[in-house]
Order: C-alpha cells, then sequence, then structure tokens
C-alpha cells in the first residue's frame, strides 16, 4: 500500500492527497486528450451534412462518425468524470484515496481500452457507429478496447467507494457527507448499473465477432446496449449538476437552497433516470406497449422532477448568496453582479441554462410515446444530445477545469483573455448546433444519412428548403463550437504544462471555499425572486412547445 503524502490548499484549506492529485491530473489530462480528437472528427461530421461543403465521401463520414461518438460520449467524459470522482471523494473529505496503485491499474485499462477501439474505428473495418447495432459486426479489438474501458471505469469507480469508506472509518469530514460529494456518489452508483451492463452485452457480442457465438438477437442487444448507451448519459447529468453546485459554493460561498430537498433530487436520479433509455425503443415492434408507456409517461417525469429542482435550486443558491453580498437590488442586480468574466462561472451558468432550456425540453417532448414517432432516427435526436452532453455537460466541464487547474495543478491560467471568452464562443456554437439540428429532425431530415441531396438515388426525393438552410446553420455553428473547443485545449495544455506555479492562494471571488463545497448546510435565506421568475419563463417555454409539438403530431393523422 502507497503511504498517503498530503499538502494543504491555501485557497480552500483542504488537504490533498498527492497520490490522488496525481491520478486526478492524469485522468483530466487524457479526457481533454479525446475531447481534442473527437471533437475534430464532429467538425468534419458537421461539414459533411452542410451540402454546399460536403466535406467528407460516404466511407469517411460514417468512419468520423463512429470516432466522434465513440471520443466525446464514452472518453472524454468518463475520463473526466472519473477525476471528478477522485476529487469529490478524496480531496472534498480531506481523505488518503484508497488503492492508489489500483487507480493506475484502472486509468491504464481505460486508456488501453480508448486506443485500441480508436485504432479499430480507424483501420476502416468497425464503421458501426456509437450504438454499433448488430448484424452490422465490428473488428473484435473494437469490441475488447470498449470492454477494457468499462473494466478499467469500473476500477475507478470502486476506488471512489474505496475512499468513502476510508474517510468515514478514519472521520475525515463531520456529519454527512458535502452535497457535491454525494452527487458524485449519485453518479457513481448509476456508473455501476451502466458499465456492467454494457459488459453485459459487449461481452457476448466481442465472442460473436470472433465467431463463437453464432448469433446475436438484435432486439435484445437494443435493449441491454441502450441500458449503457442512454445510462451513461446519466452518469453525465449526476456528475454536471453535482459540477455545478461545487463552482456555485467556490465562487459564492453558495449553499443549496434546502441540503435534504437537493439529495431527494439526486436519490430520484438513482431510482428513475435509467428508464429514459426507452425513448430510443419507442418504435421496435417486440416490446409491450405497456413498457414504453410506463417508462416513457410516468416513471420518467419522476427523474424530470429531479432535474428540475436542481434547476431551481442551483441559481437560487447563487442569487440567496449574491443577495447577503449586497447585491439584494430588483429582481436581477444578483445576476448583473455576477463574475461573467470568470469563465468558471461563466461556463456554469450557460451549461445550466442550456441544459434546461435545449436538453430539457427536448428530452421529455423526444421521450413522449406518441410524439417520438415524428422526431425518431431524425437529426432532432443528436440535436437533442448536444443540448445535454455538450451544451450541459460538456460546458460545466470545462468550467470547473478552470477552479481545478490553479488547486490542483497548481498552475496559473495561460492566456487569461483568451480563457474568457472560451465560454461563450463554445456554448454560443454549442446552441446553434443543438437548435439546428433539432430544427431541421422537425422538418424530417434523417439522423444518419450522409448525403440530404440523394444526389444518386434512383427516385427522386428532396426535404424542404428550409432544412439545407438549417444544415448551413449548423455547419457555421460547429465552426464556431470546434473554435471555442480548441481555445480551451490550448489554455488547458498551456496552463497545464508552462503555466507559471501557483504560490499562495487562489483569487476566488468568496474565500468561503472549504465552508461551502466541503460540507453539509443548507441556505439560511429562501429569497429567490430572480430565480422564481426564471423559473417561470422556463415553464412558459416548456409547456408552449411541448403542445406545438403535439399539433405537429395531429397534422399527421389523416395520413393513411
Amino acid at each position: 500500500m502507497s503511504e498517503a503524502t498530503f499538502r494543504t490548499c491555501p485557497t480552500t484549506g483542504l488537504k490533498v492527497d498527492l497520490n490522488a492529485q496525481k491520478l486526478i491530473k492524469a485522468n483530466a489530462v487524457a479526457a481533454v486528450v479525446f475531447l481534442a480528437i473527437g471533437g475534430l472528427f464532429g467538425l468534419t461530421v458537421a461539414l459533411t451534412r452542410w451540402p454546399a461543403v460536403h466535406l467528407l465521401p460516404a466511407d469517411w463520414f460514417y468512419l468520423a462518425l463512429t470516432a466522434h461518438g465513440l471520443d466525446v460520449l464514452l472518453l472524454w467524459i468518463i475520463f473526466f468524470e472519473i477525476a471528478v470522482l477522485y476529487f469529490a471523494s478524496s480531496t472534498l473529505l480531506n481523505c488518503r484515496i484508497a488503492a492508489p496503485r489500483w487507480g493506475w491499474v484502472a486509468f491504464w485499462m481505460m486508456l488501453a481500452g480508448g486506443l485500441i477501439t480508436n485504432v479499430a474505428v480507424l483501420q476502416g473495418q468497425s464503421t458501426v457507429m456509437f450504438t454499433s447495432y448488430p448484424p452490422m459486426m465490428a473488428a473484435q479489438h473494437f469490441y475488447l478496447g470498449l470492454i477494457l474501458f468499462a473494466v478499467g471505469a469500473l476500477v475507478a469507480v470502486g476506488i471512489f467507494f474505496g475512499t468513502l469508506v476510508i474517510a468515514r472509518e478514519e472521520r475525515t469530514y463531520e456529519g454527512s457527507i458535502p452535497l457535491v460529494t454525494f452527487g458524485a456518489l449519485t453518479a457513481a452508483i448509476i456508473a455501476v448499473f451502466t458499465l456492467a451492463s454494457g459488459a453485459v452485452i459487449l461481452i457476448p457480442t466481442w465472442l460473436w465477432s470472433m465467431g463463437l457465438i453464432s448469433t446475436i438477437d438484435p432486439l435484445m442487444y437494443k435493449l441491454v446496449w441502450w441500458a449503457m448507451g442512454h445510462s451513461s448519459q446519466q452518469i453525465n447529468v449526476s456528475a454536471h449538476v453535482a459540477v455545478w453546485y461545487a463552482i456555485a459554493a467556490m465562487l459564492f460561498g453558495a449553499r443549496p437552497l434546502s441540503e435534504k430537498v437537493s439529495r431527494g433530487a439526486f436519490l430520484l436520479y438513482i431510482l428513475f433516470l435509467q428508464l429514459a433509455s426507452a425513448h430510443h425503443l419507442l418504435v421496435e415492434p417486440g416490446l409491450s406497449s405497456e413498457w414504453k408507456v410506463f417508462n416513457t409517461s410516468y416513471a420518467m417525469y419522476l427523474a424530470v422532477l429531479g432535474s428540475m429542482i436542481h434547476g431551481l435550486t442551483v441559481p437560487g443558491s447563487i442569487e440567496a448568496a449574491q443577495r447577503r453580498r449586497g447585491f439584494d437590488k430588483g429582481f436581477f442586480e444578483w445576476l448583473r453582479k455576477a463574475p461573467w468574466g470568470n469563465p468558471a462561472f461563466s461556463g456554469m451558468f450557460m451549461s445550466l441554462v442550456m441544459f434546461g432550456f435545449l436538453g430539457g425540453i427536448s428530452g421529455v417532448v423526444m421521450g413522449t410515446e406518441q410524439i417520438n414517432i415524428i422526431m425518431h432516427n431524425t437529426l432532432y435526436v443528436p440535436g437533442h444530445f448536444h443540448g445535454t452532453v455538450v451544451a450541459g455537460t460538456t460546458l460545466a466541464f470545462m468550467a470547473i477545469t478552470y477552479l481545478l487547474i490553479p488547486l490542483i495543478f497548481q498552475r496559473e491560467i495561460r492566456f487569461p483573455r483568451l480563457a474568457k471568452w472560451q465560454p461563450y464562443l463554445f456554448g454560443l456554437g454549442v446552441a446553434g448546433i443543438s437548435l439546428f439540428m433539432m430544427g431541421a429532425g422537425t422538418l424530417g431530415v434523417s439522423r444518419r444519412h450522409w448525403d440530404i441531396t440523394f444526389a444518386d438515388a434512383p427516385l427522386d426525393f428532396s426535404y424542404p428548403e428550409a432544412a439545407f438552410l438549417m444544415l448551413a446553420l449548423n455547419g457555421l455553428s460547429a465552426i464556431a463550437a470546434a473554435l471555442g473547443g480548441l481555445f480551451y485545449v490550448v489554455v488547458v495544455v498551456a496552463s497545464v504544462f508552462f503555466g507559471r506555479k501557483v504560490e499562495g492562494r487562489v483569487a476566488l471571488e468568496a474565500p468561503a471555499g472549504k465552508s461551502a463545497v466541503a460540507s453539509y448546510g443548507s441556505s439560511e435565506s429562501l429569497k429567490i425572486p430572480g430565480t422564481l421568475l426564471l423559473v417561470g419563463v422556463f415553464f412558459v417555454a416548456f409547456v408552449l412547445y411541448y403542445f406545438v409539438n403535439w399539433k405537429y403530431l395531429s397534422d399527421i393523422w389523416p395520413m393513411r
């Protein structure tokens, strides 16, 4: 067993286990590398979908689409989430990390698995896209790489649980674990279900690719695979909500409006969030209508309730903290006087707003069994993904990076002016991608077709002219998002490897970092008129858009 050595963070007063610090650094750096690779593939996909550019030939388009999904939906996000789990357990609880050597085993397994799968895709024999549905078959090492990655991630999650046990036994914190750690615990519990589901379906599929199993039933594959494919995004939701709370606490000393209510919202995620996987299976004839209706029209709304609670309490906690500091004039002085020039705050707040308005509303609409039929397998689906996974999770992870670099890497942020504008450029681009893809999907544009002009088709077919405009705007938005992503990578790499060593305290807006982010407690004030007004605007938008889509559905009822 490696002996734990600690340093004390001069800003937060937290004890940082140096073994945990090294693992956080390694996982975070690997995450950023895969984000850069996956983002490049994503840009080529968007430029190919833009008919006026049509960058890639068909074979390269599907190769890039497969690699893009792999690198950004799995590798970038889960590597970063492992870093967040180590930070939320060891650092926030002033505790040594459990089994650091196994942490390195997990890291190298994940890295090797990610690289092996990328090699399989680039070799051109595994263009099965992110879902990899049979009877399409990838190369053997495509599945082997995914299995290695999943097992490594499971080991890392086990280390997180072990660290919580050590912290409890050694009494390194008082009372209950802090809310940020509780959110990370939620993500870890969902991760066990998610990664185990992946192993259950990918191991026999790997054996099938080697000829040891004669066939894989496509419906069975889809049902079990989406327990991993969609639930992996629920790990993201839990993790990025925990990041929202962490940034609010570290920048403002903000506490949740009600600690118990926020924890209850995370509990709703554990119990019900995975059920949303069903909206990918609503057109499958082999599943009963009762199963589909229960999953998408009843139980799923309890998970939505959890997100709505967080959508109220995160900005509400910031408003309460700002009003305590004297920014209490009118509805929105607290928001106008927020540190919009700090990329940690601007990235977090845009993540919160866009996740709710773009990802959240579209997710409920798409998860309604009747409405789903008008947008299933159209570009609306990846448009929704970009509103949740990119505008929500990726932007939140980018935001907290600007705090972790000085606190964990002990380096100053290089190119601060570039860092200041990076979240705005990336957020604007991602919002455009989400909106314009959902717009194209509403017009019926196919989700995965290489050429929407159907130039080589024997029969004439054309989408409405507005669809071509949507994909042109999507391409422009992708360029903006790619530039924002490039700026992030440049700032992170320059800061981590070439930034000046931090001496002494890091300048945070509120010097109450430890007491707020690493302890149990609720806000002393519930006076949040600005947040309540914003929530009212959200509900109005939600109701209007929901019933607009029922109107779209009614337009197809006369069809025979």
